[in-house]
Parts: structure tokens; sequence; C-alpha cells
């Protein structure tokens, strides 16, 4: 059931769910919840988590008792009442109340998780300084001493007892619930393998000669399997603790304290003696629907509001992901989490909590990975089927032997021959050293693979979606064009109420040049985005041999409109008449020009409509009352997309662009890399990327997404491979399932091709550990293998299962 199926919906609840070790673990919590009246719940492996929808009033500690009677631990860490449904003791109990301006989820991990992980370390560092001096004495003989044996089983007991502890409860745990997992067949290996060695330890010594003494001891099988997967699993925890690090990054983004105005009686801001503010320092919680705070140059917009006062230009970019900045003034809506590059403002909030659009983009993102349910382990496919059968013909075997030939210690060793011989050394090394070689050649790649769940979804993707600004673009405004517009008009500026202004070159041609030096001597003086990139345009042209530096006076900023000053050459005197030689020079929008009293040519207005309409960010640059010439700037495509969209084509995938930028940009940069007009998707809102990737899910496509901003982190959740620019965003980073850290699209072929390589990897070490199994038990159940072979063959089969991984360290 759905939230849309629900008939009468009374709330959700977020659950933090610890315990989980593989896919039958999250089908076991889930049907536990799902029995109580009421409740459809989605369990979460990766973010350990569990989000229920409640169509009856049901207490938090009903959907604890739940999760626990699994054999899980459990605790609400977020519960929303839907009308007011439930009562306040219902809505509250057991439950937090979401924090932060933006209402994002309580991001706190699942119960215990940093202590699990910290266990693991621990199990784990122990049980690899003991391992060491038990692999050394077992297997090169030079290093036995008399008594040696016992000294292994010292070393060998802590590691197969306590170092595998979260193996055997975990086998315990599935036991109860009458299933078996991958712990099951650790368990079962390493204790069938320690407590055989136990035995003919024990019977060679009390034997007079101890003849044969040792001959018989796997305790390095159990110490060498143990330590080697508990480094699988830490491994794999950091992995999964990693992927709820979205909402928390999320969260980070927002303001987390505002500075409130305080208003009078008629909802106006009042002022000190000095003329400033009255203002109060409150948490972003505090805010409410109607307050008014104030937001300082560099400082961070607290939440989702109108400005009421001031002007500034926005960057949006940590929310919408795209480099223009947005010129706001009195009356502009604004976003929450966004940051003034420049001017003051007064913001009156319009929502906060669970309503900003930053809050929004959050609960996208969770209920995203929520509903995308993990890829099953192989693995654990198989344990699920073997793990009984081989208990069940290890049984059959000790009673075969002893209703056929009555000898005990022959029965017992025929059938721990085979529990030794199913050991899951090389099934439960198939996928870690697959996935150990492979991401370890992604890193040298600039590819980072989350984990083995994500790598089937590579096999099957035919369709890859790409975010438009910072993944196939550079993500910051460049000047592309500068255009001169010809000899300047006959008429001359009137002059000044102080007749400075005068022009002593009035017969020039205007060059390219020269409107590219005025321009980026005025915008110097500026902090707004655009005039930046005007600025390092001006210093990469550099002086003419012939010149001089431009010298400004006289700067002023007009928000929303445009910047002007005085431009002079340094050092060029006074022209005839004693008036400086100064020139007034303007850039800006061509309508605010008008609005200073500048003429516009109409060339000047075709150019700088042309440049909009192919999707550019265009100003004109005027001196001495008109326009000179038009400055383009524009977020060129980066100069490896181009073979990076041909390479992720060849391997079979239909590349689509998707931006909110306008259609003219979005054509531009398709066309600059070979994606075709008809597969680009423009002016797209950030909550409806995600909705756009389902589009193509349902039309069946298997889509993978491409990706750099917060506005992107949803869509990376939806597609069923998300893929992170690592020079993106931490959102969208955490959110994804594979990140490209040189932020070098070409990487996403190779993360695709390496993907696909190591499935069909771990495909292979599955098949032999499986092969092998199916092989060698029938000859140890007809006591043609002792249990010494068993082991020799469990470790070849390791051996291959290695050497198989290891052909990954060559893939491009």
């Amino acid at each position: 059931m759905t939230v849309a199926e629900a008939p009468h919906l009374v709330g959700e609840v977020e659950l933090a769910v610890s315990g989980m070790t593989c896919a039958s673990c999250v089908a076991r919590v889930e049907r536990k919840l799902n029995r109580l009246d009421g409740v459809a719940a989605t369990v979460n492996l990766p973010l350990e988590s569990a989000h229920v929808v409640l169509s009856e009033a049901v207490t938090d500690q009903d959907l604890v008792d739940a999760v626990e009677s699994a054999g899980y631990g459990a605790r609400v860490t977020r519960r929303r009442v839907v009308n007011g449904s439930s009562t306040p003791e219902e809505a509250t109990a057991g439950g937090e109340p979401r924090a932060g301006a933006g209402g994002e989820p309580d991001a706190a991990p699942a119960v215990g998780t940093e202590y699990r992980g910290d266990d693991l370390l621990h199990r784990l560092r122990v049980s690899a300084a003991l391992t060491v001096p038990v692999l050394l004495l077992s297997m090169v003989p030079a290093l036995s001493f008399p008594g040696s044996e016992w000294a292994v089983a010292a070393l060998a007991l802590p590691v197969v007892a306590w170092g595998a502890w979260p193996f055997h409860t975990a086998a315990v745990r599935a036991a109860r619930h009458a299933s078996s997992t991958m712990d099951t067949l650790v368990s079962i290996g390493v204790l069938a393998a320690t407590l055989w060695s136990l035995w003919v330890l024990v019977a060679d010594t009390l034997r007079p000669a101890g003849d044969g003494a040792g001959s018989g001891l796997y305790f390095e099988v159990g110490a060498v399997v143990t330590t080697f997967l508990l480094a699988g699993r830490y491994a794999e925890h950091r992995s999964r603790r990693r992927a709820g690090d979205a909402l928390r990054a999320l969260l980070s983004l927002g303001a987390k304290d505002a500075e409130r105005i305080t208003l009078g009686p008629d909802g106006t801001p009042l002022r000190l003696a000095d003329g400033g503010w009255r203002t109060t320092a409150v948490p972003v919680a505090a805010l409410r629907v109607g307050d008014v705070f104030a937001v300082r140059p560099g400082g961070t917009v607290a939440t989702d509001g109108t400005v009421v006062e001031g002007a500034s230009a926005l960057d949006t970019s940590l929310v919408t992901g795209e480099p223009v900045p947005v010129d706001v003034t009195p009356g502009d809506d604004v976003v929450g989490g966004t940051v003034s590059t420049s001017g003051h403002l007064l913001v009156r909030a319009t929502r906060v909590g669970e309503d900003t659009m930053l809050a929004r983009i959050g609960q996208l993102v969770a209920r995203a990975q929520t509903g995308k349910a993990p890829v099953a382990r192989l693995a654990d496919r198989i344990s699920a089927v073997f793990v009984p059968v081989v208990l069940v013909l290890a049984v059959l075997t000790l009673a075969g032997w002893l209703a056929l030939t009555g000898d005990v210690e022959a029965a017992f060793t025929a059938a721990v021959a085979v529990l030794i011989i199913a050991c899951p050394c090389a099934l439960g090394l198939a996928t870690p050293t697959a996935i150990l070689v492979g991401t370890g050649r992604g890193a040298q790649l600039g590819v980072l693979i989350r984990g083995p769940e994500i790598l089937e979804s590579t096999r099957r993707v035919d369709t890859v979606v790409l975010d438009k600004t910072g993944t196939v673009t550079e993500g910051r405004m460049r000047v592309v064009d500068v255009w001169g517009a010809g000899r300047r008009p006959a008429a001359v500026e009137p002059a000044s109420p102080v007749g400075e202004l005068v022009d002593t070159d009035a017969n020039h041609l205007t060059d390219a040049q020269d409107v590219l030096r005025h321009a980026a001597a005025v915008e110097s003086l500026s902090e707004h985005p655009i005039a930046r990139a005007i600025t390092a345009a001006g210093r990469s042209a550099g002086e003419p041999e012939t010149g001089t530096p431009l010298e400004v006076t006289g700067f002023i900023a007009h928000p929303g409109g445009g910047v002007e000053g005085l431009v002079r050459r340094a050092h060029s005197g006074l022209a005839r008449g004693g008036a400086l030689n100064t020139r007034r020079v303007l850039v800006g929008r061509p309508a605010w020009l008008v609005e200073q009293g500048v003429t516009v040519p109409e060339e000047v207005r075709t150019a700088v409509r042309q440049q909009e309409e192919a999707g550019a960010t265009a100003v004109a640059v005027a001196w001495n009352g008109a326009a000179r010439g038009v400055i383009a700037l524009r977020d060129p495509a980066k100069p490896t997309s181009a073979r990076a969209v041909a390479e992720l084509q060849e391997l079979g995938l239909r590349p689509y662009l998707l931006t909110g930028d306008s259609e003219g940009a979005a054509l531009v940069a398709a066309r600059a890399v070979g994606i075709p007009d008809a597969d680009v998707v423009a002016r797209v809102l950030p909550a409806d990327k995600a909705t756009v990737v389902a589009r193509l899910q349902a039309e069946g496509h298997t889509v993978a997404m491409v990706g750099d901003g917060v506005n992107d982190a949803a869509a990376l959740a939806t597609a069923d491979l998300g893929l992170a620019m690592g020079t993106g965003t931490d959102v969208a980073i955490e959110a994804s399932d594979i990140t490209l850290v040189r932020g070098d699209l070409r990487a996403a072929a190779s993360a695709v091709r390496l993907s696909r390589k190591t499935l069909r990897v771990i495909k292979q070490n599955l098949f032999w550990a499986f092969a092998y199994n199916v092989a060698a038990i029938p000859l140890a159940a007809a006591g043609l293998l002792s249990p010494m072979i068993a082991g020799g063959a469990m470790a070849a089969s390791s051996v291959l299962v290695v050497l198989n991984s290891l052909r990954l360290r060559h893939t491009t």
C-alpha cells in the first residue's frame, strides 16, 4: 500500500533500524511491521531505516516492538501527523520532531551504528593480529616447534569465537526465524573447521606416541575466513553508513541561525536611534511565517520568503546547480539556502519548516532512497538454498556411515569433511574481493562505486540523463564573445553639470578589445559573478602594447540594472580646454542603459537579442552617451564532454540533456557535445528532475543519471543508477550510487565499463565457488576426501576467486 492508496492516511513515521545485514533481514522487518493493522512499511538496508505509512492510529511503541520481535533494534526518528488525525501523545510518543528550517528528517544514524562500526573495526584489528601468526605457524613448517599446535589453537580460538561473534549471533537470529544467510555459512564453516581441529588435536595428544599429530588441523581456515570477512563487513558498513549522509548534507546547507527583525504593531520593521534595525539572533527553527529577517552580504537566506527591502545578486547554485546569479529586489521571492553575494536584504518569511523548497528537495531524496529496493545479493540468494542442503547432507552422511559401517570416527570425519568443503571461503570472498579490486581500480580511474548492489544496474542501463551545468558544462560563467558596434554616432553626450566628461578620441572605431577593456575596468570593482567573469576575461586579454592601464573612480552599482564608473587612462593628463580626460562607462541591460539616458543603437539591441536567443547572458557596454558593444557570457561545455558523450553512446546508452536553463542555452550545450535536439529537456524545475527520470523509467528505460547539484539529488536517487560529479555538492554525491571524483564526464563511461566488468567477475566467482562445492561435496560424503584435502580444495577455490578478481586491475 502506498501513500496514495491509503484511504484514511493519518500519519507517517520514520524508524532507524539496527542489526540488518542482508536482504532477508529487510524482508523479515517488513513482514513484522506490515502485520500490524493500518501499517504499510518500506525498509531500506543502506539507510538502515523504515518508512511507515499509517492508515490507522498506531503508537510508536507498537512499531518499535514489532521490529524488536524480529530480532532487530529500532527507534522512531520522526512522526508526521496528517490533518491532526493523531492525538498529541501519539504524535510525539517515542518520536523526535524534525529540526531545522528546512524541516529535513532526522538523519541520525540507526541505533548503535557508530558503535557497531567501532566494534567491527576493533574485532578486525585483534583478529588480524592473531591470524598472522596462526597462518605462519600452520603453513611454514620451519616455524613449527614442539607444542606449536596448541599455540595455534590458543591464538585461533579467540578469533573464531570472539572475532566471529557478529556472524554467530546473526546466524542464530536467522535460525530463530527458520532462514539462513551468508552469516549462517560463515558461522557453520568456521565452527566446523575449529571444532574438528580441536577434536583431532585432543585425540592426537591422547595417543601414546602422538602419531599423526597436527595432520588434520584447520585452525588457520577458521581464523583466515573470519578475518577476511570481518574486513569485508567493516568496508560494507562504512559504505552503508555514508548512504544516509545526503540528508545530513541537505540539513547543513541551510542557515542555522537567523537575524530576526523586531516588528512594530503595524508589522513594519523597527529601527534603532542610530538608524539600524532592531534585531534578535534566533535559531532558524524559531522563525514563523510573517517574520522579517536580515540577510547580510555573504550570508545565507534562512528560509523561503519575499524581499521587503534591499537588493542583491543571489548565488542559487547550491540549490539549483545553475551558475547564473539571480538579481532580487523588493517584491521578489527568495529560497532558503541561497547566498547573498553582495547586497543587504530584509526578507519576510513565507514558508518555514517542512514547507520550504530545501525541505521538499530533502523529502524527495529521502522518499526516493527509501523506495528504491536494494538488489538482493547473489551470495545470499545462493546461501538461502545452499545452507539447508549442506546441513541435510552432513546429517545424512553421518547417519549413512553409521548405518552402513558403524564406524563413529569415519562417520564423523566424513560429515565434517562435508561441512569443511562447504565452508564459504570462496563463496564469501567472491563478492568482497571483486569489489575490493574493482573499487581500487575505480579510484585510480576517478570512479567510486558505493557497493555491490549498484553493479547490477549498470548491466541493464540503456539511457543516461546528463545534467547540464557542472556536468556537461564547466559550471561557471565565461566571456565567450565580445562585439564592437563600429564607428560611434556623431552626436556626443551632453556635457555634465560640471562639464568634465569629454571624449578625446571622437572618431575612433570601437573594437572588441576596447569594449572588453572598459567593461572589465568598471566591473573589477563589483562583486557580482558576471562582473567577476568579465574582469577575468579582461585580465586574460591584457593591455594593448601601446596602451596604459585604465583607472576607475566614481563607481556606482545599480542592483538589477548594471554598474557605472568614470574611466581614464593612467597618466593621461588633461584634455584640451582643461577638462578631465575621462569617460563615463556603463555596463548593464539595454533597458537600464536607456533609463540612464544612453542611446542604444538598433545593431546593439539586435546583438543582445541574438545572444539571449542562443541561451547566452548578454550585457551592453556604453560610454559618452552611446552603447558601443556587447559582451556575451555563457557556461561553456567542458573540453572532454563531447568525447564522453561519444563513449557513452558506444556503450549502447542514449544520452539526454536535462537542465533548468533556457532552451537556447540547453541546445547550444547539447549540440556542442553531440546530443540530438530531440533529447534535450530544458526549463526543468528542481523538484521535477526526478519526475523526468521517472517518466523515462515508465517508458521502459533503465535510466542512469549524472548530476552535481542539490537539485539533482532526488533524480540521482530515483534513477536506476546515480552518478555524481565529485566537483559537485555533497548532497548530490551522497545521493548517488557512483561518484566521479575528477569531475570529468568521461569517467561516467569508465564507471559503466568497470561496473559491468566487476559484476561479471562476481558472477564468475560465485559460479566457480558454487561449482566447487557441488563437485566436492559428493566426494566428501563418500569418504573420498579427508578434511585435510577438503581444506586444501577450499583454499584452492579461494585462490582461484582472488586471481580472477585481480584481472580487474587492468580495466580501462
